[in-house]
Parts: structure tokens; C-alpha cells; sequence
């Protein structure tokens, strides 16, 4: 299934897409996609249903984050070794954590809002992981079947906040828009091989990224097993799990975003996002 959230910003509905392309209201299903309906047992009741006896959603509505409820927005850096090589980093020996606000959470195709003083603000396609059972120190065996599926993330990162101003990469990570989710959760059942999926991503209509889930370092399985040694995973949880090589901050010179330039970007399966970048508003 394709589940998605649609609708204004706070009064979104949940969704689904079906076969055909065609937006299916699941509001008089279920209240919304969040932490209840990513169980096993809520989504196993949801595939069930027969999407053509759904209502049809006209018109075409904003695509929100396409859950709620989510307790955290882990990530993982240097995730594939040709983008550590292009950033001059060596590769991990286990895999870098660190965290992204809930507040940088936006819908994928929401203007990113560059931060107050930004100057190397940055972008990164990723394949996301949706935790959909409680996981504590599960081994990497089995790992992926506490996830509910996956989603398209764009990683939006200031560099000189990340790398620059001493801390954690946090700061570069965490500002608000910077979290891009969806348009919609692929359910698990639906990704036979979360290592084999075609990413890509464009600034201004120009080729950026190219790269496959493949090439990971750490694989899902791994990241799942690992992270929840680390902290309890929740349904609702977003793992995002690295970026291939072609980021502003490795090209020669580096370019990153300024306001007016446009980013599209996708992963197989997943659908795509387009996001406008705007100056910071106070």
C-alpha cells in the first residue's frame, strides 16, 4: 500500500493511492496514520480493503508528512562510501547516529525555508525507514520485520552549522523544513529488496545525485538492529539512512542552495518531491 496524509497543514486526512494513480480518502477508516495503524495487525486490516469503495479525493491536494505521531527522527551519516570519499571523510567502522527535530518534519513537496545567516545550505536524497513495532536490541536477523515500510527523505543540511560551529551536526540538520517525508509510506510488503532501489535527485533541472540503496554500507536490517541498541524504537520512528554521492558540498567548487532554486528529487518506488527553496522568515 501507499499511505499517505493529505490536506492543509494540521488538518490533514488520511489516504492512500491506489493501482491507478487515484487519491482514495481512508478518513472514515481510520482517524490518521500514526503509531496505531503502522502495527502489523492495523495494516494487515487496511490491505484488506477494497480501494475502489473508497471515496476519490479531487483535485490535487498538499501532500503532508505522510505520518504523525513519530518520537523520533534518527539519521545516519557517511552511509555510503563514495559520498565519505567526496566529502574527505574516512569510512565508518559502525554507523554515525545523530538526530533530526521532529520540528524540521515537512511535507515533500513544502518550500525548505534556508535558516537565519545560512550560506552552505545543502541537499541529500535518502531512503527512510518507518519503525512499525516497538524495538529494543533486536538482532540483525529478523530486524526488517519491525519495520512498516519505507519513505523518501530529503536530508537538507547546512554545512558550515554542521561542520563548522563545533557540537554535534544536530545544528545543521535539525532547522525547521529540513525534513521533507514522502509523499507516501510504502508499506513493507510492497519492497522486496530495500538494497536494490534506484535513487536521484536535481537542482534546477540539473543532475545532482545518482546512486542505489545497494551501495550502502551499513544495510536496514543493520541500521535497525543497531540504532535500537542504542534507544528504543517506536512505531511512527523514521530512521533516514544516508545519501549517495553528489551533494553540493562535494562538487568542485562547492554550490549549495539559494532562494529561488528548485530541488526535485526520488527513489524507486517511493514517488518524488519538489521543493522550492525560500529565504529565512522570522
Amino acid at each position: 500500500m501507499k499511505l499517505v496524509r493529505y490536506g492543509r497543514p494540521g488538518k490533514e486526512k488520511p489516504g492512500l493511492i491506489d493501482a491507478d494513480g487515484t487519491l482514495r480518502d481512508l478518513s472514515e477508516v481510520i482517524p490518521d496514520i500514526g503509531p496505531d495503524q503502522l502495527s502489523p495487525r492495523s495494516l494487515t486490516r487496511l490491505a484488506k480493503l477494497k480501494p475502489a469503495r473508497l471515496p476519490a479525493v479531487r483535485g490535487r491536494p498538499r501532500f503532508g508528512v505522510p505520518l504523525t505521531g513519530a518520537s523520533k527522527f534518527v539519521a545516519i551519516g557517511l552511509n555510503y562510501s563514495d559520498h565519505a570519499a567526496e566529502t574527505g571523510s574516512p569510512v565508518p567502522k559502525e554507523p554515525i547516529i545523530f538526530h533530526k527535530t521532529l520540528s524540521s518534519l515537512s511535507g515533500p513537496n513544502d518550500d525548505v525555508m534556508l535558516p537565519k545567516g545560512s550560506t552552505k545550505t545543502d541537499w541529500e536524497v535518502e531512503l527512510g525507514i518507518v519503525i512499525g513495532t516497538r524495538a529494543r536490541a533486536v538482532p540483525k536477523r529478523g530486524a526488517l520485520g519491525y519495520v512498516a515500510g519505507y519513505v523518501l527523505v530529503n536530508d537538507v543540511s547546512e554545512r558550515e552549522y554542521q561542520l563548522e560551529r563545533g557540537g554535534t551536526w544536530t545544528k545543521g540538520k535539525g532547522c525547521d523544513t529540513f525534513g521533507p517525508v514522502g509523499p507516501w509510506i510504502l508499506t513493507a510488503d510492497e519492497v522486496s529488496n530495500p538494497q536494490n532501489l534506484d535513487m536521484w535527485l536535481d537542482v534546477n533541472g540539473e543532475p545532482r545525485q545518482r546512486g542505489n540503496t545497494k551501495t550502502m554500507i551499513f544495510n536496514c536490517a543493520h541500521l535497525v538492529s543497531y540504532v535500537s541498541q542504542f534507544m528504543t524504537l517506536n512505531p511512527g520512528d523514521i530512521i533516514t539512512t544516508g545519501t549517495p554521492p553528489g551533494v553540493g558540498m562535494g562538487m568542485k567548487p562547492p554550490q549549495f542552495l539559494r532562494p529561488g532554486d528548485v530541488v526535485t528529487l526520488g527513489i524507486e518506488g517511493l514517488g518524488e518531491q519538489r521543493q522550492q527553496i525560500v529565504k529565512f522568515k522570522p
